[in-house]
């Protein structure tokens, strides 16, 4: 690994070939920082080793690997860390009536309590550099995504905790930005596909649950590399008063991918139910509604063959 002592660094979570961490490494490389590239499995990381980036394994959920990689990164760097992207996260994808919990806590350890762990674990080094930390949040915090109650609630987690770490970070030197993601290419998308049970209420509409375990790759989506390229140009962006960053400098909040300023724009000017009622339609949840109208009318129906 090199040893860039004095060079700008940048420590990314979850940098697996096909996904955004990978795409930011190759972006914050070529914009001359030590990228530290980290991944559960070293061996996918072959390719940034080689072209100079230094690689750590590190599992988010695991203390011990945390505390691995900070002794690691405290040599890499001399004590210091510019920018902690905590991108590693995990998709959820499952109707909230048939979560199975056990899996909601695994997700919950990934996409939420390991962002925690890393601001806690590396709050020395970015306090020593007066750093910047970016949470890689998504749209499903805002937007009610059919199907990802799970996924939506550990992102909508990320973005509440992130204002608060703001504050109590900001007296410290240290600031915050939250990427909220739209529709981005990325590989998680087809990693983990559930099933819906025998039992499950939505198997009349099965088809539609189908079409939304592929809905970010299938709708609008913008390549890794052109999100990559925007988030790390804002994120250089120099400091400027809380009051300004919407409009110049390296803005707190960051909204890119596909359907991002759609729904920014239609919250804004026209209020929550826009967003719940193009939602309702989207996916579709209108077709079990006339199902089990449809039902009841059979039902209702069905004395007066007998009479």
């Amino acid at each position: 690994m090199p040893e860039l002592l004095g060079q700008k660094s940048v420590l990314i979570t979850g940098c697996t070939p096909g996904g955004i961490g990978h795409g930011l490494c190759h972006e914050f490389h070529k914009q001359g920082l030590h990228v530290i590239a980290t991944a559960r499995d070293l061996s996918v990381l072959k390719e940034l080793a080689a072209q100079g980036m230094s690689t750590v394994q590190l599992d988010v959920t695991d203390p011990i690997s945390i505390k691995k990689c900070h002794k690691i990164v405290t040599g890499l760097t001399g004590g210091r860390l510019d920018i902690l992207v905590n991108n590693a996260g995990r998709t959820h994808t499952h109707p909230a009536l048939d979560l199975d919990i056990q899996d909601v806590r695994t997700t919950f350890e990934t996409n939420v309590f390991g962002v925690m762990a890393m601001v806690a674990g590396f709050s020395d080094l970015l306090i020593e550099a007066q750093g910047l930390v970016i949470n890689v949040a998504s749209l499903a915090a805002l937007v009610p995504y059919a199907f990802g109650s799970a996924y939506c609630a550990s992102k909508g987690a990320i973005v509440s905790y992130s204002r608060t770490l703001r504050q109590e970070l900001r007296p410290l030197g240290v600031r915050v930005m939250v990427c909220m993601v739209g529709t981005v290419k990325s590989n998680i998308h087809n990693r983990v596909h559930r099933s819906l049970p025998e039992n499950s209420v939505y198997q009349p509409i099965k088809e539609v649950f189908q079409k939304r375990l592929t809905f970010v790759n299938n709708n609008s989506p913008y390549d890794t590399e052109s999100f990559s390229r925007e988030l790390v140009a804002n994120s250089l962006k120099k400091e400027v008063p809380w009051l300004f960053r919407s409009w110049v400098g390296r803005p707190d909040w960051f909204y890119y991918g596909g359907l991002a300023w759609l729904l920014w724009w239609g919250s804004t000017l026209f209020g929550e139910w826009v967003v719940d009622y193009v939602c309702w339609r989207m996916f579709e949840l209108w077709k079990l509604e006339n199902l089990r109208s449809r039902v009841e009318e059979l039902h209702d129906e069905q004395p007066s063959k007998f009479e």
